[in-house]
């Protein structure tokens, strides 16, 4: 008898925002919301419709994003948790700053956003410390 593999995520999850900030010699700063949507299959990364971000140079936004997907897909195919990702994951809001934000910050913000919706959605235990 074989075992399926739960599907992620099980419902949507909305308003998943996470603020990740580090003030030191390499700061970061990234603050971002997503929506986590049960997809058909895989994983896909969309970034809504008429989302503004006032940051200069806007050239580089598409590369934050670029970097929060990845953060997101790294950590929701993690052997370890356990499911299938089929999830359509939506940014809905986004902030950068002049002063820290950068791909890494993205990033990290993706993957610490996957790591909330896990908890929400019953795959991970909750974590009492605050995100970022």
């Amino acid at each position: 008898m074989t075992s399926v593999l739960p599907r992620f995520p099980p419902h949507p999850l909305r308003d998943v925002r996470v603020l990740h900030q580090k003030v030191n010699c390499a700061p970061h700063f990234a603050d971002i919301t997503v929506d986590f949507e049960p997809a058909a299959e895989g994983f896909t990364f969309e970034v809504a419709e008429g989302l503004t971000v006032a940051y200069e140079p806007a050239e580089k936004l598409p590369g934050f994003f670029r970097a929060a997907a990845a953060g997101v897909e790294e950590q929701l195919t993690l052997p370890e948790h356990g499911v299938v990702v089929a999830t359509r994951v939506v940014l809905r809001q986004a902030r950068a700053h002049a002063f820290g934000s950068h791909e890494l910050a993205f990033k990290i913000a993706g993957y610490l956003a996957a790591r909330k919706a896990l908890e929400r959605g019953g795959r991970l235990p909750s974590r009492c410390a605050a995100d970022g």
